[in-house]
């Protein structure tokens, strides 16, 4: 080191005047280049755990690192057991001669119930109408019956329903489906009908996707997020308004402020969203994703200035502390800990230029919204519940390459809000899909008291 400051300064005095200020140029330039390719560097090495970015964008070839921090809760896994249906038949089985050779048992008992599920020999219940024509003895006028309107469509309520579910609930496509009604029911069915199918399905369940919203816009605690759509080809915008009672889906133009006020339409409950500046405008209460912060955190964690991973590595270690304070509230001497910790945090990096800068001085705006979840009943530290809401709308625009219609976005917005919550509720679909369709062919109004009931607090 001390050799190069020598021949540094050596060159310098051996360097004519109007030399030294070119030589100073490349010295600036050459700053400036090594910030740009640490910056660049740095996106390049973006991705889901260290970023916005969302998972499917992660590449398949590099295997997702394991954490290793022990602050951090550890997720439990929660299985499907298997379930005691009610049954259709009952079989008794009882135990042969025992060992040594006697038949007679004392007091026989069941002990153990085996089930076996199986399902009946998939068929169609195919109804011909014979419609009749006569002319009528005193006018000569032609009298023609006529189809009665619940089955003017040729699809009954539970045939639509079962394509709704697997177009919309399932989100496979028209040939997919098109494909299992032959296979399975040997029904031979177009794609265009199907698309009908899946229209009459759409106004169908208008009622629920007003229903859902009004539940939505009266929940105390909301988590907004939207994601990119496509609507021939052009850029639109899928919005989600979700709660621990419903989901509400919503597709504009835009990604702005009339957007959201559009989806939110005059509800002032908590707001639990990311850093987007449209959130950050709301009036009322806030909750910041921490896990949005911290992914930022990490990737700064994870560059090769010593600096900024330092004050990456601080920042993330602190969030993940708060984050943690949701499952293990701190006590008086932890917390005053905590503040003394991040307050410090922001006096040493606030001054920088660099990202370690523009990091602290976000949380120091951020102050008084990231530990709501801490003051209030029902508030999350994270966006989680709608980014995971969103995501089966993420994976459907990637394999529709999104809608081409109105009418395509109306299904869109009213099957995932029924879907997710559906979900949500831990309720069935299809037998809401059912009696949805039902009630269109009866022209009556489906039964909506189940969505109702969650406006009650």
């Amino acid at each position: 080191m001390a050799s190069a400051k020598l021949i540094t300064s050596e060159v310098v005095r051996h360097t004519p005047w109007p030399m030294l200020g070119f030589v100073h140029e490349l010295n600036v330039e050459n700053r400036k280049l090594r910030l740009e390719i640490a910056a660049l560097q740095a996106k390049l090495n973006q991705n889901s755990a260290n970023s916005n970015k969302p998972p499917s964008s992660d590449s398949p070839f590099k295997p997702r690192a394991k954490k290793t921090n022990k602050t951090e809760p550890r997720k439990k896994r929660i299985g499907v057991r298997q379930q005691c249906l009610r049954p259709t038949e009952i079989t008794e089985l009882h135990p042969g001669p025992c060992a040594c050779g006697c038949p007679d048992l004392i007091d026989p008992e069941p002990y153990y119930i085996h089930q076996h599920i199986e399902i009946p020999e998939p068929r169609l219940d195919v109804e011909h109408i014979i419609l009749y024509q006569g002319r009528c003895s005193r006018c000569g006028r032609m009298v023609k019956a006529l189809v009665p309107p619940e089955k003017r469509t040729g699809f009954g309520p539970r045939l639509s329903a079962n394509i709704a579910e697997l177009c919309g609930i399932h989100g496979d496509s028209r040939r997919a489906v098109q494909d299992y009604l032959l296979s399975v029911f040997g029904l031979p069915i177009s794609q265009g009908g199907i698309q009908k199918v899946i229209d009459r399905v759409s106004q169908a369940i208008k009622p629920h996707y007003d229903s859902i919203a009004k539940v939505a816009r009266n929940a105390p605690v909301g988590h907004v997020d939207e994601t990119s759509w496509r609507r021939k080809a052009k850029l639109v915008w899928l919005w989600v308004l979700a709660s621990s009672r419903a989901a509400l889906f919503m597709i504009h133009p835009r990604r702005s402020k009339a957007a959201f006020e559009e989806l939110v339409q005059g509800w002032s409950g908590i707001l639990v969203a990311d850093g987007y500046a449209v959130y950050r405008q709301w009036v009322g209460l806030r909750q910041a994703c921490l896990a949005h912060l911290i992914r930022e955190a990490e990737g700064l964690a994870e560059r090769k200035d010593a600096a900024l991973a330092q004050c990456g590595t601080w920042a993330r270690d602190e969030l993940r502390r708060l984050c943690h304070m949701a499952k293990a509230p701190p006590t008086v001497g932890e917390w005053r800990a905590f503040i003394a910790r991040l307050h410090r945090l922001i006096s040493i990096y606030g001054d920088r230029k660099d990202p370690a800068g523009r990091l602290v001085r976000h949380l120091e705006r951020e102050m008084e919204h990231l530990w709501l979840f801490l003051q209030e009943a029902g508030v999350e530290p994270t966006n989680n519940l709608a980014e995971r809401t969103l995501r089966f709308g993420v994976l459907w625009r990637k394999r529709s390459l999104g809608t081409a219609s109105e009418s395509g976005d109306n299904w869109v917005e009213r099957i995932l809000s029924l879907r997710q919550t559906c979900k949500i509720q831990g309720r069935r679909t299809f037998p809401v899909l059912v009696d949805a369709m039902a009630a269109a062919f009866q022209t009556r109004s489906p039964n909506l008291d189940w969505i109702q009931a969650l406006l009650i607090p």
